[in-house]
């Protein structure tokens, strides 16, 4: 109302448009603005509620790289969830986590969905989360395959080995602390990775290593219940009696090791095996080939001779094949000895395998079958396997000596296997005799004597020195230059006097017809010579063959 309207309020006779009190009592159409605006709100109110999807609670160690309000869940990189707040746990033991998930993640939402952080990794798998460098670190979620929902996890640092849902074989392994393993190792099978080490732990109460692995599918089959499982070294060089033996495995697992498998020779594979079977890690394939002879006869061999040289899983052969193998050097020392035995033998623990040579006998016929053996003279000794290494065997021979001569005896419950000396042993008693001789010799006085014969032999070496200064002072002389001269000049002349009687020369003829003359006047006067032998009157007599006279007298009568 107006000042200058001077109408009285109740009268209804100076304003005929003013509404009847039924009028006046209608909604107007101003509030419908604030009712619309109220609904609209109210439905995006419920819109927003019901549009949430369900609170998590997530449990990390730390809480490197996650940020509330920022960090976010996601799964095949699709956004499922995001962090909202984090705190320290009550204990500080860790970092609670509350993040909220969209509506689409509820159903992955189970109690084997697994989380992990997502973020730069270099590793043996390779290197991965590059991607997250600038947009930084996310959680992965990987959705479980059970039914039992959950709103409670814990966020790992590892990615999973293998899904939930993967095709496979999971496998338990159990080893000596010495072969641990570590996660996302390999799992190969003659150098093909076939799977991964899903997780390791150590039990104290039983001192082993336990791991648990993955075998993708269609590589499960191959796995048996006479598979041996053994580590992957990469690198594995051995010393033994046997020479140097190298093997290189496949380049990851010569940088982290891992995991192998095979199937010993000569061994049947059995039946397929179900999942968490147990298998025993060995530590290398040798060691899980032994390990398939699991019957075995044990025996103690007292050794006499040094074990230098002789180590655990050292063979037991027999004209150069393998029955057996060292179980321990030594064994139980400690034990009570046979006092007729006048040294202190060393006793070797070693194990007869008849199942290396795919024999089946009960172990009890082949422990009697030994005993006739021994009394047939076989016995065992220690033999070099190689001189680079120094390594020992032990061999198994017959000694036809020695038939007839076993006594059983027994070693802490343990059966003797009976022993000789080895030709090694024999050399080196035969060398320590040798020098016992050596070491009896009266030493001083040779030495002695050869110190004597030195000092004579020096004394003429200084005479036979003395002796060539003075030829060689008499040779510098000139007196003795002009003697080699005049010497020179007489051989000359001897040389010419020889040259003249030569047979060419005058004077060897002369002289030679001389000898013809003297030759033939010789032969005249041999029969002289023999008739003056024979007869040496005839120098005086006649030589004619007559009578000799007859002295007679005078004819007197005659004479008258």
């Amino acid at each position: 109302m107006t000042d200058g309207d001077t109408r009285t309020p109740g009268s209804e006779q100076d304003d005929p448009h003013r509404a009847t009190p039924a009028r006046q009592s209608r909604l107007s159409p101003v509030w419908i603005v604030p009712l619309v605006a109220l609904f609209i709100g109210a439905w995006l109110v419920y819109d927003n509620y019901s549009s949430r999807g369900p609170l998590i609670s997530l449990h990390m160690p730390t809480a490197e790289g996650i940020e509330a309000g920022k960090t976010l869940i996601k799964t095949r990189n699709v956004e499922v969830g995001q962090v909202e707040t984090v705190r320290l746990s009550e204990d500080l033991s860790g970092v609670e986590i509350t993040a909220r998930m969209t509506p689409e993640a509820d159903p992955m939402l189970v109690e084997d969905s697994y989380f992990w952080v997502v973020k730069p990794r270099i590793g043996r798998g390779g290197v991965s989360g590059l991607g997250t460098v600038f947009s930084g670190a996310y959680i992965q979620l990987e959705p479980g395959e059970s039914e039992i929902s959950d709103k409670t996890f814990d966020v790992h640092d590892q990615p999973p080995v293998a899904p939930p849902g993967a095709e496979g074989l999971r496998l338990s392994l159990v080893s000596q602390a010495g072969s641990a393993l570590k996660i996302a190792d390999p799992v190969t099978y003659q150098g093909i990775n076939v799977g991964r080490v899903e997780e390791t732990k150590f039990d104290v109460e039983s001192q082993t290593m336990q791991s648990r692995i993955f075998i993708e599918s269609p590589y499960d089959q191959l796995v048996t219940e006479n598979t041996r499982f053994w580590s992957a070294s990469g690198l594995d060089i051995s010393l033994g009696a046997d020479g140097i033996q190298v093997k290189v495995g496949s380049l990851e697992s010569l940088i982290g090791g891992g995991v192998t498998f095979g199937l010993p020779e000569d061994i049947p594979a059995g039946d397929p095996v179900t999942a968490d079977t147990t298998f025993q890690l060995y530590a290398d394939e040798e060691e899980a080939r032994q390990g398939s002879f699991n019957r075995h006869l044990d025996y103690v061999l007292l050794v006499e001779d040094t074990v230098r040289g002789l180590s655990k899983g050292a063979p037991v052969e027999f004209r150069g094949v393998r029955i057996g193998t060292v179980a321990a050097v030594p064994w139980n020392f400690s034990s009570i000895r046979d006092e007729q035995r006048d040294t202190l033998a060393i006793p070797v623990l070693i194990r007869i395998e008849p199942q290396r040579l795919g024999l089946e006998m009960d172990l009890d016929e082949w422990k009697t079958r030994y005993e006739r053996l021994f009394n047939a003279g076989l016995r065992a000794t220690l033999k070099s396997g190689s001189l680079i290494t120094g390594a020992l065997f032990v061999e198994l021979k017959f000694d036809p000596a020695l038939r007839g001569q076993y006594t059983p005896e027994t070693f802490a419950g343990r059966p003797v296997f009976p022993t000789s000396r080895s030709g090694l042993a024999q050399i080196q008693s035969q060398v320590t005799a040798l020098l016992d001789k050596l070491n009896r010799l009266d030493v001083e006085s040779v030495l002695s004597g050869l110190d004597r014969n030195l000092q004579v032999s020096e004394a003429t070496l200084d005479q036979a020195k003395e002796l060539v200064s003075n030829m060689n002072k008499m040779l510098g002389n000139p007196d003795s230059q002009n003697l080699l001269g005049n010497l020179n000049s007489t051989l000359l002349e001897l040389k010419r006097t020889i040259h003249g009687l030569s047979p060419n020369s005058d004077a060897y003829q002369d002289l030679t017809r001389t000898l013809d003359e003297v030759e033939t006047l010789m032969r005249d006067l041999q029969p002289a010579a023999r008739k003056i032998s024979d007869k040496p009157s005839s120098l005086i007599f006649d030589s004619l063959d007559t009578e000799d006279p007859i002295p007679r007298a005078p004819n007197t009568r005659s004479s008258q």
